[in-house]
């Protein structure tokens, strides 16, 4: 007979990591007509601004969305 291992159940909690070593949030938009995605970076602004400029050049495509990759941690509550 083999000994058997029971399942330890545990609390967990997740939640944004906002610790000052936390990875930063970089930003994008991307087109929703043909999915183009603007350069990434950690402020805002320079993915905003690529939309007016993708309009320009696609006059038709005026749907976007914003991409943000945000870290989570996740730790156990005792």
């Amino acid at each position: 007979m083999t000994p058997r291992s029971a399942p330890r159940y545990e609390t967990w909690t997740l939640q944004p990591d906002r610790e000052p070593d936390a990875e930063p949030v970089p930003y994008a938009m991307q087109c929703a007509v043909d999915e183009e995605t603007s350069p990434t970076n950690e402020d805002c602004a320079e993915p905003q601004d690529w939309v007016p400029r993708h309009c320009g050049q696609n006059p038709c495509h005026h749907t976007h969305r914003k991409i943000t990759t945000r870290p989570w941690r996740a730790w156990q509550q005792t």
